[in-house]
């Protein structure tokens, strides 16, 4: 009896934390740029048990022992990079993804990384408000491809986004080159971790280059920016309420066994006296 506790107990520690990813996927079904968080289980270590020699009886064709399993766990949590519906804004600030990238950012004055799909910009003025850096609604500056903030002059008077992520500055003077997003692909997407304002980060300790790769879009035909969009968040609410409803029934029968074995040590517990 105390097995089969532990048992449903770990299946439902790993089950309130499948219900808490569903509910964090529903809650951001409207966030720009949002990726759906999808886990995965594993069953836990099982006990070999070898049963007494007296339960050998004649006719029996299995053998004595057998294993004791111990439920299951939430193994893994990764985020779902599947291309989400883009919505036409014609921000000349709002951008899109299409196809498996991310653009990178810089999150402090320290040079911190992280990297996002939300493609919702601005204009931040600098500490002398002669020029503005191109940012993430955050306050986070779009990184260049040599890794340095986009620098926009304060003489320009519009801005022209290319699909492989280069900017054109529009002044009274002409046209003039103001750099290219610096864009990255993750190969392990397990890898990542997703921290606050829509973003994700590398763990410390893990080379960054194992998990990602700095990619072009003019090199990547399914990779481009489109200037004037917006991505919407990937989750499918139909999706999520269905399995929102599967998890709850799992947890709900785990939770009838715990109480089920509980009922029965306490039965077993009365008989002793």
């Amino acid at each position: 009896m105390n097995g089969s506790m532990i048992n449903a107990m770990v299946s439902m520690n790993g089950l309130q934390q499948k219900l808490d990813l569903l509910a964090d996927n529903i809650a951001n079904a409207n966030t720009v740029g949002y990726k759906r968080k999808e886990a995965s289980f594993e069953d836990l270590l099982a006990t070999k048990t070898q049963q007494p020699s007296g339960f050998t009886q004649p006719g029996r064709l299995t053998p004595l022992g057998f294993n004791q399993g111990w439920g299951s766990k939430l193994g893994m949590i990764q985020p779902d990079l599947a291309q989400g519906p883009l919505k036409q804004t014609d921000e000349q600030y709002d951008v899109a993804l299409t196809g498996d990238a991310l653009l990178e950012v810089i999150t402090d004055a320290a040079g911190t990384r992280a990297y996002t799909r939300n493609g919702a910009l601005q204009l931040t003025l600098d500490d002398t408000g002669t020029s503005s850096f191109l940012t993430t609604k955050e306050g986070y500056a779009i990184s260049d491809v040599d890794g340095n903030p986009i620098e926009i002059p304060s003489e320009i008077q519009s801005l022209r986004i290319n699909p492989d992520g280069s900017l054109i500055g529009e002044t009274a003077a002409g046209a003039v080159a103001l750099g290219q997003m610096r864009l990255v692909q993750a190969m392990k997407p397990s890898l990542l971790s997703q921290v606050a304002d829509n973003l994700y980060t590398v763990a410390d300790g893990i080379n960054v280059t194992d998990v990602l790769r700095t990619v072009t879009a003019a090199a990547d035909s399914d990779i481009s920016i489109r200037q004037g969009y917006l991505e919407q968040s990937n989750v499918n609410l139909a999706n999520e309420m269905t399995e929102l409803i599967n998890v709850q029934r799992a947890y709900q029968l785990s939770s009838r066994a715990l109480s089920s074995s509980d009922t029965m040590l306490g039965l077993a517990n009365s008989l002793r006296g």
